[in-house]
């Protein structure tokens, strides 16, 4: 199986030209049984392909800017269109994609983090699942930029579960340097060979939102949700 990564620093998640969609079925026809299949995290797989052509058909989808090495890890994100495409949307999703992919550009870097899921939804309803995101972004309008909410421990797999929200919402223009200090931590704090989902069960959200936010908003929060349960 090939999976053909949609993403790319040019690329809006999951978008393909229709002359790209032309080559990619000639070589679902040259290389396997004329099979291509959608896959749930906006890439395309090539099943069946013989182990000898291989090397020809990275060849053929390095030519068409499709060979990125980066399946399962930050970059290999969900996208939904966001505000530049849909009329529910309340911020946009796709230049933030293109900032992030721009950014975390290091396939070294990336592999090293290793499974990180990254999902950004433009409003609540949730088209890219970032409530179930190892990393989730929620976008939200206020006075009328993007900003968006981080959800952090969520996933799909086995042990399914819902990502709760680290702390207020941040501007789209700090939202990658904010990244970048959440994943910079976790390698601080991982223990070997650990993923990042691992490490956020373990040592819980609490160091993560007093590294991002300090530790007076979290106990500010805290003292909030006491007087809101003592209501």
């Amino acid at each position: 199986m090939v999976f053909v990564p949609l993403k790319g620093p040019e690329r809006a998640p999951g978008d393909l030209t229709d002359q790209e969609m032309h080559a990619l079925a000639d070589l679902a026809e040259r290389h396997g049984f004329g099979v291509l299949r959608s896959t749930h995290d906006q890439n395309l797989l090539l099943p069946d392909v013989p182990i000898a052509d291989l090397p020809s058909l990275w060849q053929a989808l390095d030519s068409l800017g499709l060979a990125h090495a980066h399946i399962g890890t930050l970059t290999d994100m969900i996208a939904c269109p966001g505000l530049d495409y849909c009329n529910l949307a309340n911020a946009a999703t796709l230049p933030l994609a293109r900032d992030i992919q721009q950014h975390f550009d290091d396939l070294d870097y990336l592999h090293d983090l290793g499974d990180v899921q990254l999902k950004i939804s433009g409003c609540m309803n949730a088209c890219a699942h970032h409530h179930v995101g190892h990393i989730g972004l929620l976008g939200v309008e206020k006075q009328g930029a993007s900003w968006y909410q981080i959800q952090l421990g969520g996933s799909s797999g086995k042990q399914a579960r819902l990502g709760r929200v680290l702390g207020p919402a941040v501007p789209a223009d700090k939202v990658v340097e904010t990244l970048d200090r959440l994943l910079r931590f976790y390698l601080d704090q991982r223990q070997p060979e650990e993923p990042f989902l691992d490490t956020v069960h373990r040592i819980g959200l609490k160091p993560f939102k007093e590294h991002l936010y300090g530790p007076d908003h979290a106990r500010r929060a805290n003292r909030a949700r006491i007087a809101t349960a003592d209501a």
